[in-house]
């Protein structure tokens, strides 16, 4: 994982909170859209880079795309961070 891209979707507020949204549920860029006031190709723009990022995964159903959480990889970046501020005691 390319942590670089992670935090860089992450400096995001935006984008932080198109995450908290899908950790509540899926959700489709309309629904993410709406809790924003912001037009639908800003939304894309945004789940753009946490698709880059790894951090969300979209899975075509009908004619919507439904966004998802990537736990996985945002557990590898949670553990990075506890690992950073681990003392080298603590870590032996």
């Amino acid at each position: 994982m390319v942590f670089n891209e992670a935090f860089k979707a992450l400096s995001d507020p935006t984008r932080r909170e198109i995450l908290a949204l899908l950790r509540e549920r899926d959700r489709t860029a309309g629904e993410i859209a709406e809790s924003f006031n912001m037009k639908q190709p800003s939304i894309s723009h945004h789940l753009k880079i946490l698709k880059a990022a790894q951090l969300v995964l979209d899975e075509r159903n009908g004619q919507h795309i439904v966004y998802s959480i990537n736990t996985t990889v945002v557990q590898e970046v949670m553990k990075w961070f506890m690992d950073l501020y681990q003392t080298k005691g603590e870590k032996q």
